[in-house]
Order: structure tokens, then sequence, then C-alpha cells
């Protein structure tokens, strides 16, 4: 059976970026660091990420170690949905330009960013 077309193109729309903040004691990792060699000390450092998950469940992910960051799992405090809640759902392509443009965003705004 046919899908009708509005729910085939909501169905393609489940990939969602993310924005996690860090603890700021992620300054003192070294990886971290030589990333973010002139992030503000007046911002938060953030994880800028990418899911097929809802963002909860994928922070919940990463701080029980389940297909985790490092730098999350050990640094994560909170999401920021402010940050991301307005670009998602959206499509596995265009969320995966969009993590990318994001991070330089964050970046050239100053913020230390983690994202691979």
């Amino acid at each position: 059976m046919k899908q009708p077309r509005e729910a085939s193109r909501v169905a393609q729309h489940h990939h969602n970026v993310y924005v996690v903040e860090l603890d700021p004691s992620v300054r003192d990792d070294r990886r971290f660091a030589e990333a973010n060699p002139d992030c503000s000390p007046d911002l938060p450092c953030v994880y800028v990420g990418l899911t097929g998950l809802r963002p909860e469940e994928r922070f919940a992910r990463h701080k029980a170690g389940v297909q985790y960051s490092r730098i999350v799992r050990r640094y994560g405090v909170r999401l920021l949905p402010p940050m991301y809640e307005y670009l998602n759902p959206m499509p596995y392509e265009a969320a995966a330009e969009m993590e990318a443009d994001l991070a330089d965003d964050l970046r050239a705004q100053g913020y230390g960013v983690w994202q691979r």
C-alpha cells in the first residue's frame, strides 16, 4: 500500500541536529583546547551533533556510554534546545550539512565547539 505523499515526506524528515553544553573543565582537555585555541572564556563550550533519534534520547545514550562521544560522556551537562529546536527535523543530507554549518557558526561567534 502506497503512503500518502505528505506522510512519506514527513517520514523522511526525522534527523535532528542538537547542541550539548559542556562543563567548563573541558577547556583543560588537551584535544579540545587544541581544536579551540581562540574560543572566548565568556561563552560556554558546546558539542554539536546529528542524530536520527530525539535529541533527549541521543544525549542519554552519550551519558550512558552507548555509541557515545568521549567529550559528551565526560563533560556533557545538558541540551541547549534554543540553539537547535527551530532547525529540526530535516532529511539526513540537510542535517549533515546543518551540523557542520552550525558548528562553524558557533565557532565564529567565539564558542568552544566539539563536532566530529
